[in-house]
């Protein structure tokens, strides 16, 4: 087999010259050379007719050496499979292949580690395109690159499909997968309830130091005939003190200076409004739960028409639901094409076709609930685990499929064998596993187990934020009053002893003055 062959033909159809390449294995070669008038030559030596026959060769003639093969390889921008990369601040801009990184971009280099001679030139797919047929029987995308040669290969999240597969040779799948459904969920976990936390362990504080700081709070003891100060409020009195105001209960003590009863009187505001939202919002969560089935599986989802949901326009998820024969499956792509009809008339909302992941996964965040995104398990996995940890998994697998590396048929990286060795040495090794685990869970940024549709939904505190900014302004207020009581009890007291001083130095003069008078 041939990999590649240049011929030129000068007048009179003669042929000028040949310059061949044989592909054997995993090894590209530069075996012989066609020069008009000189015959076949290798590496510029002449090949001997007696040679040829014992099948030695001259010993000036050189060993075989790999040729070093550079292909274009097109690609889209999908997470974690392919992305840009982004540098720290002052390093220069990334050139060349350096720009990306990824799954992808990873698998590139152990391809040119295991295939001798393999050097790469990435580019972008225009519009981010993965490929679809278009009504003239071209090819957009990454596979219309393939076809037109733009593009050796094609490394990406590219689905193998049959209506591909009869316009380019797949290497074996590099990575499997399913379809799957992702919806917004607005959990939120102990970092809500945290924030109460927080709450209580400051205003306990804060009314410890006012308490303390504030003249006005000290109480006077008497006790076996001697008179002591005291302080009612210590630091585990006044954690027990909130703490039993949140539970709405109450204590013996209570503080007495002005500055303490602003800080109480904020806390239990905000224990007050924090209990009542939570108990009004959690009897609307019941009675909505139990009003409105939760869509736990793609029946449910297809059973209703106030979840609007959909997929990337022109990918393998919509040509799965497009020539699907389930009654299922067709019948939620009727839904979608409706739909998407309906954007295109009227205009005044969304179509529920979009043009890429992000996109979509953009979508299901902002749409409370209202949009639902079908796509391949690889991508939901990777962003249900990045911030803000709202989206989830819902029902069960719809199909399985796999990824596979893309070229132009006849090209003899795939048909001689050389990307599929590698791929199965790669996948023996662990190697493609490494690189999953690396890309997918060692960067997770959430909770794995919080994505789950199964899990419990917990109240939002964000919308009662308003009652956390009045308890921090009762926090301040209380502290600024228990510094002007300490300056007015302070100026109180000088006063009370200037006064002191000065009614013992009267009685002093009139106790001088009346001596004299008595004597006589």
């Amino acid at each position: 087999q041939f990999f590649h062959g240049k011929i030129s033909r000068r007048i009179l159809w003669f042929s000028s010259n040949y310059l061949i390449f044989l592909f054997t294995k995993l090894l590209i070669f530069q075996r012989f050379q066609w020069v008009q008038g000189k015959g076949f030559l290798l590496d510029q030596q002449r090949v001997l007719e007696k040679n040829k026959q014992n099948g030695t060769s001259p010993q000036d003639v050189p060993t075989d050496k790999p040729l070093k093969l550079r292909l274009n390889v097109v690609t889209v921008l999908v997470k974690p499979f392919v992305m840009i990369r982004r540098g720290n601040v002052g390093e220069p801009e990334h050139q060349g292949n350096d720009r990306f990184e990824g799954y992808c971009i990873d698998l590139l280099k152990l391809l040119a580690k295991n295939i001798s001679g393999f050097e790469y030139s990435i580019f972008l797919s225009e519009g981010n395109k993965y490929g679809a047929r278009q009504a003239d029987g071209s090819w957009d995308g990454m596979l219309g690159y393939l076809l037109n040669e733009t593009a050796d290969i094609a490394v990406a999240p590219l689905t193998i499909t049959q209506e591909r597969e009869r316009a380019v040779d797949f290497s074996k799948p590099f990575m499997t997968t399913v379809h799957e459904e992702a919806l917004f969920r607005d959990f939120n976990n102990d970092k809500e309830a945290g924030k109460t936390r927080i709450q209580h362990l400051f205003v306990s504080l804060t009314i410890f130091l006012v308490s303390s700081f504030s003249p006005y709070e000290q109480r006077v003891q008497f006790n076996r005939g001697e008179f002591s100060v005291s302080n009612e409020f210590s630091m585990y009195n006044s954690l027990w003190f909130t703490l039993a105001a949140f539970m709405q209960q109450g204590t013996d003590i209570l503080p007495k200076a002005l500055s303490g009863r602003i800080a109480s009187s904020a806390w239990w505001f905000f224990t007050l409004i924090i209990v009542s939202s939570y108990t009004a919002n959690l009897a609307a969560f019941l009675t909505l739960e139990k009003m409105t089935p939760p869509i736990e599986s793609v029946e449910d989802l297809a059973n209703q028409n106030k979840i609007r949901y959909g997929v990337v326009k022109g990918g393998s998820t919509a040509a799965f639901f497009e020539d699907s024969t389930v009654p299922l499956y067709k019948k939620m792509w009727d839904f979608m094409f409706d739909e998407h009809n309906k954007f295109l008339k009227d205009q005044v909302s969304e179509s529920v076709f979009v043009d890429t992941y992000a996109e979509g996964i953009d979508r299901v965040r902002t749409s409370k609930g209202k949009y639902a995104f079908l796509l391949e398990e690889t991508t939901n996995n990777y962003e249900g685990g990045r911030k803000p940890c709202n989206t989830m998994k819902v029902g069960q697998n719809l199909n399985t499929l796999g990824y596979g590396i893309a070229t132009k048929i006849g090209n003899p990286l795939r048909h001689e064998g050389s990307i599929n060795l590698a791929i199965l040495y790669l996948q023996e090794k662990g190697e493609l596993k490494r690189l999953e685990n690396k890309w997918w869970y060692d960067r997770g940024q959430c909770d794995q187990g919080i994505s789950d549709s199964g899990a419990s939904s917990s109240l939002n505190l964000s919308k009662v934020a308003g009652i956390f900014y009045i308890l921090m302004c009762g926090m301040v207020l209380s502290m600024c009053t228990a510094l002007v009581e300490f300056v007015v009890r302070k100026r109180k007291e000088n006063g009370e002893k200037e006064k002191a001083k000065n009614t013992a130095s009267l009685d002093a003069e009139l106790t001088k003055c009346k001596t004299p008078f008595r004597d006589q």
